[in-house]
């Protein structure tokens, strides 16, 4: 009989899964039929996802961060590749972030849950 393993933390974030166990889902349906509902707990080893009352105010926070790196990514490729004012630069990599916006807030979620499993495991 082979000994079940754990997929990567890596894996597991890419894939929306709990930080304990990495097999149950954390949202209840992909972002491609709308912004999903994240189930309270865990499906498959009962860990409560959201803490406590204002819990994701961190994932904002990382939210910020993701946001303002691809923009300025966007920015600096489209200055690179097109010699434009960086004003316009700018003003284009935000309008090309914006319908990358809902599935970074999704991530920015998993990714604070995964910080806040690892510095305050929850038992």
């Amino acid at each position: 009989m082979g000994s079940a393993t754990k997929p990567s933390a890596m894996r597991s974030i890419f894939y929306q899964r709990c930080p304990r166990c990495r097999k149950g889902n954390i949202f209840r349906y992909s972002i491609f039929r709308g912004f999903p509902k994240m189930h309270e707990r865990c499906p498959v080893c009962d860990l409560k996802f959201e803490r406590e009352p204002g819990y994701f105010l961190g994932a904002m926070y990382v939210s910020y961060a993701l946001g303002l790196v691809t923009v300025t990514i966007f920015a600096a490729l489209l200055w690179w590749a097109t010699g434009w004012w960086i004003t316009t630069d700018t003003i284009w990599a935000v309008v090309l972030f914006l319908p990358l916006a809902p599935t970074i807030t999704l991530f920015a979620r998993v990714l604070w849950i995964y910080l806040d499993q690892t510095v305050d495991p929850e038992r």
